[in-house]
């Protein structure tokens, strides 16, 4: 990989990116808060942080991003929430002669995805365990001496119809995430550690306990190594415990039931429980230990309501990129993020993090292979995991770990989604440490499977692109397979270096309305001769600027040179915004992937009726067309001793079609 270039194409797309992401919340009336950015003169460190902490009456936090000269502080003097800034202290800080810069951190609203509040006199966990002693030498040496080959026979395991399904709580026989295949060949996530972001982790389950990564865990919430849940009386903060136990809770040891990967660890980054989210808080989480961390999961996001726009702030795209970028000592963290719950009323791309091209965006599906009523769509989720099943079924949700030693099997939404997508990953990585983040999405593109996945609406069929890779607007490329991605990972071989190309823009002023759409063009050569030319598409951008009397009445399509319309906007009824529109948001999609960019693209907007067939008008400014990938053929090294590929149909098929284009 050729560092440089590489990096100067993660600057530029960063660049575009805070030049919107800073400024396009719709969600209600940001506030301040007590923290504070500040960025010294010179590479003082720690000691120089703390010293002008101490002369100004602050108090220091950490340091950003591992920085030398930049920190996070705290005034305790100052309301944790308040309307107003404190230009006073601000004024303060900026006044001391070491201190370049000084920010103070607005809150805004992230919220978990799938969570249901407890309601008073219904019990959460359907079992309770009996509490052990720590001691107990009956769960010393968890996972020892376990035999792949047979099913494991934790007590709730014939309930995790997701690693699974013979049919069980009216499912589909077969249509799982077949572990078991993975499980057989040995890969269990050894040396494999999944960070939690969420609310915390209940370490001391004692199905938890011996795979908690203490040493990568991090309470950002409360600023201390300790990133135990704060008790509610509606076990509000029971989220990231039932995510953990997806990913790795223990197997055969007659609790509750066993995990994706139940040899690899998990680490609770706790900073999802107080009111407001800062970028600070964000970006140290997403940055933690990113070289003992692999995988950072992620079941919440901006709200799921219908109405906001909204994605990752400057520091928090910092630390992302820093970390496809550095992490794993250079091969990259893999970020896997739900796609959302808002329903058919929702889009995924309106949602910065999961439409962001450096996480892997999870959907879901039920067990007898339907979208789950509160599924979004978007053309940037890459594959589908499991969630729960009919509602009208005991049972038919995500059996996992619980708080205070329990168990449920009521765990469900795309919060349910993510971890276990992030287990399945840990199984590659152990199948194959050297995988970067590019060859994770590549081998779930390749990978995923439609299986028995379908929409029951019948709205998104399933369709293929132009280089022969078959997917959907709802599921992605489909369903992950752990054995067909352990299998593949084991003989993957190093991706050709990666590019991205500005293929064009349009910017003059059109009107469009409910009864006028409209039609733009950008015909590309794909920076064709130049250093960042690209013939094999990964993911492509699509930043658009325009301004409608009813936002959520609007509808973009993008339609590729080798005829591939993807969706890139759909309606979103309870968006009412009039005023905001979109400022260089940047819609993505993953459904041409592998197709050569050169030629005509497409981009079609209009507006879809509004309430009682309502006639709104809208007007556009801009689009600038971005395309990622490589020059070079992504998976000729896959097939160069192709009879041993058998798993490369989906390779084969690309090559047909590229041989045919």
């Amino acid at each position: 990989m050729k560092i440089r270039t590489w990096n100067r194409n993660i600057l530029l797309t960063v660049v575009l990116g805070v030049l919107y992401l800073g400024f396009s919340t719709t969600w209600g009336r940001e506030v301040s808060t007590n923290h504070w950015y500040v960025e010294l003169d010179g590479d003082g460190g720690i000691e120089a942080a703390r010293e002008v902490a101490k002369r100004t009456g602050f108090t220091y936090v950490r340091p950003i991003l591992g920085s030398s000269n930049e920190f996070h502080f705290v005034h305790s003097a100052v309301p944790n929430i308040r309307t107003k800034r404190s230009i006073g202290h601000t004024r303060l800080l900026k006044a001391h002669p070491k201190v370049k810069r000084a920010v103070q951190q607005t809150g805004y609203l992230r919220v978990k995805r799938g969570f249901k509040p407890r309601i008073t006199g219904v019990p959460v966990s359907e079992i309770k365990l009996k509490l052990q002693s720590m001691d107990d030498d009956k769960f010393k040496d968890v996972n020892v001496h376990i035999d792949n080959n047979k099913s494991p026979t934790d007590p709730l395991f014939k309930k995790e119809w997701f690693l699974k399904n013979v049919g069980q709580s009216g499912g589909i026989p077969g249509l799982d995430l077949n572990v078991e295949a993975a499980w057989a060949r040995g890969f269990t996530g050894k040396a494999i550690t999944t960070a939690i972001m969420d609310d915390g982790i209940d370490y001391l389950h004692e199905d938890l306990r011996h795979s908690y990564n203490a040493k990568a865990s991090y309470d950002f919430s409360s600023n201390d190594p300790y990133p135990y849940p704060r008790y509610t009386d509606t076990w509000f903060n029971s989220h990231g415990t039932r995510c953990a136990g997806e990913v790795s809770a223990a197997r055969d040891n007659n609790i509750c039931g066993v995990g994706v990967a139940y040899n690899s660890r998990v680490a609770g980054l706790r900073m999802l429980d107080q009111p407001f989210m800062t970028d600070l808080i964000e970006a140290n989480a997403m940055g933690h230990m990113p070289n003992d961390i692999d995988i950072y999961s992620a079941s919440w996001g901006p709200t799921d309501d219908g109405k906001t726009v909204d994605g990752p702030r400057n520091m928090t795209m910092r630390a992302i990129v820093k970390g496809v970028n550095e992490g794993r000592h250079g091969l990259g963290n893999i970020y896997v993020w739900a796609s959302g719950d808002g329903g058919a009323d929702d889009d995924c791309n309106c949602d910065g993090y999961a439409a962001s091209m450096w996480t892997i965006s999870i959907n879901s599906a039920t067990n007898d292979g339907q979208t789950a009523g509160y599924d979004e769509s978007c053309s940037s989720t890459l594959a589908s995991t499991f969630s729960n099943g009919k509602s009208t079924l005991r049972d038919a949700g995500v059996a996992t770990t619980d708080l205070y030693n329990n168990c449920t099997t009521t765990h469900s939404g795309t919060s349910a989604a993510a971890p276990e997508a992030a287990g399945v990953f840990a199984l590659a990585l152990e199948a194959n440490p050297k995988l970067t983040w590019r060859d994770m999405q590549h081998l779930t593109v390749l990978t995923s499977k439609r299986n028995s996945l379908f929409d029951p609406f019948l709205k998104h069929h399933w369709k293929y692109n132009g280089a022969g890779l078959e997917f959907n607007h709802l599921f992605g490329y489909g369903v992950l397979d752990a054995g067909g991605m352990v299998d593949l990972a084991q003989k993957w071989k190093p991706l050709p270096e990666r590019f991205h190309c500005t293929a064009g823009s349009v910017k003059r002023e059109v009107k469009f309305g409910t009864e006028q759409p409209i039609e733009l063009k950008i015909d590309t050569d794909a920076c064709k001769g130049s250093d960042n030319e690209v013939n094999y598409l990964e993911h492509v951008q699509v930043f658009v600027t325009l301004k409608a009397s009813y936002r959520g009445n609007v509808v973009m399509f993008v339609t590729s040179p080798m005829n591939t319309t993807t969706m890139v906007l759909s309606q979103r009824p309870n968006d009412d915004d009039h005023k905001n529109g979109f400022t260089r948001w940047p819609f993505m999609t993953t459904h041409t992937w592998a197709e050569n960019p050169r030629g005509l693209w497409k981009l079609q907007i209009s507006m879809a009726p509004g309430k009682n067939n309502a006639m709104d008008t809208g007007t556009f400014f801009e689009w600038t067309l971005i395309l990622h990938g490589t020059k070079e053929a992504p998976y000729d090294k896959q097939v160069e001793d192709e009879e041993k590929h058998v798993k490369l149909y989906k390779v084969k098929r690309i090559h047909a079609a590229m041989k045919k284009a």
